[in-house]
Parts: C-alpha cells; sequence; structure tokens
C-alpha cells in the first residue's frame, strides 16, 4: 500500500479517519423506549417495502400462509411443529437479506456489472439453499415416523 493510498484513511492524529468522522459526529442515539420504537418503525417500514416492491418476497409470504399452519397441524409435538415451521421463516429472511443485496447493488449503479450480477447471483443461491433447508427438513420429519 502506498502512502498515498494510505493518507486517505489514516488521519493525522494516526486514527483510522471512520473513526475520526464518528468521534467528530458524536450524535446522540437515542435509547430506551425510543431506540425500540424507531427499530421497530423501521423494520416495519422494511417488510412494508419488501411486500410492495419485490414479487418474490409475496410469494414466498403466500407459500408461508400456507405451509405454517400445515407444518404446525402435521407436527405430532413441538418439536416437530418448530422443525417444520422454523425453515419457513428461514426462507423468508434469506428472501429479505437478498432484497436488500439486490437493493443495495442497484443503488450503487444499474449498468451491468460482474461483481453486481455475482452478488445478485449469490443472494439468489441463498434463497434456493432455505428452500433446499425447507424440503429436507420437511422430508426428514414427515417421512421418518416410527410407531
Amino acid at each position: 500500500m502506498t502512502c498515498a493510498r494510505r493518507a486517505s484513511w489514516i488521519s493525522p492524529t494516526g486514527r483510522p479517519a471512520a473513526e475520526r468522522h464518528s468521534v467528530e459526529l458524536d450524535r446522540q442515539k437515542p435509547t430506551g423506549f425510543t431506540r425500540l420504537f424507531r427499530a421497530f418503525g423501521a423494520s416495519a417500514k422494511g417488510l412494508s417495502g419488501a411486500f410492495r416492491e419485490e414479487a418474490a418476497f409475496r410469494q414466498e409470504l403466500a407459500f408461508a400462509l400456507v405451509a405454517v399452519p400445515l407444518g404446525l397441524w402435521l407436527g405430532h409435538n413441538g418439536v416437530e411443529r418448530a422443525l417444520l415451521v422454523a425453515p419457513v421463516f428461514i426462507v423468508l429472511i434469506v428472501e429479505l437479506l437478498n432484497s436488500a443485496i439486490e437493493a443495495t447493488v442497484d443503488r450503487i449503479g444499474l449498468e451491468r456489472h460482474v461483481l453486481a450480477g455475482l452478488a445478485k447471483d449469490i443472494g439468489s443461491a441463498a434463497v434456493l439453499v432455505s428452500f433446499g433447508l425447507l424440503a429436507v427438513t420437511w422430508a426428514l420429519v414427515l417421512f421418518d415416523r416410527t410407531p
């Protein structure tokens, strides 16, 4: 690393620039119920945005509305019910993260770039793997019923 490049991220005090800026900003972060209220609002805004903008999330949510009650009905005990329902929520979580990655990549630029495409493909692969986990879990729970 050259000195010119190093100068862009090290301040004259020897601290990284990001650390120096965070000290300079010194903004008050909310605590207690205010922080929880704002976090809940941000989460609700994120779920609303995913539902509004992402067709894949809407499709997976419709799937969850069928699969969760079915998993609760098919499970014989609490452990089986948890094993059938949890992967459905994992699929939704991974789809939300994939949508966040896609939105970030699109925000950076809409031109085609190998790394942008790779990031989106990896996010999509994560959703596929979560569906694989769901299928394997359901198969193991439902087809391994020993009397």
